[in-house]
């Protein structure tokens, strides 16, 4: 689709936009200041894009700018003065991309940068000071769990402690000096059978390690492909897919101080593969799927106490 809407909390609206000038999906977004950035994806002819569009909030337009050197969809996206770092990837070839690129927006050039060790695509990536942290992912059907970091002064990656689950469709959430490893499915091999799980991994960036932690910190309800955030310093889960026949409506939160998972009131419309975002301590939950695609939009807020 090429479709581009517009919400406004305050109004509690949606408004059309120009459309993308390329229909796409498995896109990668990033905004930059007044601009938005849409990266790669694919195309409807099913093959992986290089196209690279920008629309000026001011102005209302797009504009294309150079495109990415390699095509790609699920391409993990961070932004840093003005340069955007495109990590990974999956090519027209369907192999994962170690690339990481760098859009410099003045220049309006890609660069290549070192290469991550391990080629993904679909990886969360989020920047903390001058360091890009990569985390997951998946190489064909199949989930990764390698964890490392690029350092944009020395321009070099470092590779930390895997991620001690590997599982597919796993959420992960950074709060307070924290990474959370939340659910997923444990993928079957020759002996075991794909799993949904409650399992949750901490990793402290200040300490550089995964922490031990005791399974009353594990999720209450088993899932997979949920919607998730960080507000007022807790961890919030909701929705999904688990071992029921159908899509979840339960909601979760995490007290670090406490240590302990406590239920919310359940998601208005049960569904999976949502978009979400924590906006003004908000966490929106935009679309999904429901035996058939949902256009639901909800918004949780939780008090601070």
């Amino acid at each position: 689709m090429n479709t581009f809407e517009l919400f406004s909390p305050e109004a509690n609206r949606w408004t059309s936009l120009a459309p993308m000038p390329s229909a796409r999906a498995g896109v990668a977004v990033v905004s930059l200041g007044k601009r938005i950035m849409v990266v790669g994806g694919v195309g409807e002819n099913q093959s992986p894009l290089k196209v690279v569009e920008v629309y000026n909030i001011d102005d209302g337009k797009w504009k294309k700018k150079s495109s990415l050197r390699e095509p790609a969809m699920g391409i993990s996206i961070t932004v840093r003065d003005c340069r955007v770092y495109a990590a990974g990837g999956m090519g027209s070839d369907l192999r994962p991309h170690s690339f990481l690129q760098q859009f410099d927006m003045l220049k309006d050039i890609w660069v290549h940068l070192a290469p991550m060790p391990t080629p993904r695509y679909g990886a969360t990536s989020f920047l903390r000071g001058t360091k890009i942290y990569v985390l997951g992912g998946r190489q064909s059907k199949y989930a990764v769990n390698a964890f490392e970091v690029f350092d944009i002064e020395t321009r070099s990656w470092t590779k930390f402690p895997n991620i001690p689950n590997k599982r597919a469709y796993s959420r992960y959430v950074l709060n307070d000096g924290s990474v959370y490893s939340l659910g997923g499915l444990r993928q079957g091999g020759t002996y075991r059978r794909p799993k949904f799980t409650k399992t949750v991994d901490i990793f402290d960036m200040e300490q550089g390690g995964w922490v031990k932690i005791d399974r009353s910190c594990f999720l209450r309800k088993r899932r997979a492909d949920f919607v998730s955030g960080a507000i007022h310093g807790r961890v919030i889960v909701s929705g999904g897919l688990g071992n029921q026949p159908t899509v979840l409506e339960t909601a979760e939160i995490f007290h670090p101080l406490k240590n302990r998972w406590e239920s919310l009131s359940p998601m208005p419309t049960p569904r999976c593969a949502c978009a979400c975002t924590v906006l003004k301590n908000r966490l929106y939950a935009i679309g999904g799927v429901n035996q058939v695609p949902s256009s639901a939009v909800e918004m949780l807020s939780v008090v601070e106490t």
